[in-house]
C-alpha cells in the first residue's frame, strides 16, 4: 500500500488526564483508520509533560507515529502562554481535533460547578470555531 497523504491529528488534554489506555486505545484505532485509508497520521499536541499530552507521546515514540509538539513556553509567559499556544496549534490546521477532558484541578477557580479542565477545553472550541472535526472524551466530573 502507498501512503499519499499524511493527516493532522491535534491532540488537546487535561494535564492531569489519568486514563493512558484510553488514549491508546482511541490512538489504535484512529491509527487503523488511516492506514485503511491509506494515509499517514501526524500527531500534534502542546507537549506538556504530563497527562493527555504526554501519554500521547508515550504512545507515538512506541509506535513510530511523527509528532509536532507545540510547548506552551514558545508563546510568552503564564498565564497567556497556553492559550496563545492552542491558538497557533490551531490556526496551523487539522483534520481532526480530540480532546481529553477531565475536571478543571485549578484551586483558584471561581466556577462552583463542576466542569472541565479549561485549557484543553478551551483549545478544542478553538479548533470548532475554525470548523475543524472535534472529538470529545470526558472523564466524570464527579
Amino acid at each position: 500500500m502507498i501512503l499519499v497523504a499524511k493527516t493532522r491529528i491535534l491532540l488537546t488534554g487535561s494535564r492531569d488526564w489519568a486514563y493512558p489506555l484510553i488514549v491508546e486505545a482511541y490512538l489504535d484505532q484512529l491509527t487503523r483508520v488511516q492506514l485503511a485509508l491509506g494515509k499517514e497520521m501526524l500527531l500534534v499536541h502542546g507537549d506538556c509533560p504530563t497527562g493527555a499530552d504526554a501519554q500521547a507521546q508515550a504512545w507515538a515514540d512506541r509506535h513510530g507515529v511523527q509528532t509536532e509538539r507545540h510547548p506552551a513556553s514558545e508563546h510568552g509567559k503564564w498565564p497567556v502562554c497556553g492559550p496563545r499556544r492552542n491558538a497557533y496549534m490551531v490556526s496551523l490546521g487539522a483534520t481532526q481535533a480530540v480532546g481529553f477532558i477531565g475536571s478543571c484541578s485549578r484551586p483558584a477557580c471561581r466556577d462552583p460547578y463542576a466542569h472541565g479542565s479549561h485549557g484543553a477545553t478551551g483549545c478544542l472550541r478553538l479548533a470548532k470555531d475554525a470548523r475543524i472535526l472535534t472529538m470529545v472524551i470526558r472523564a466524570e466530573y464527579l
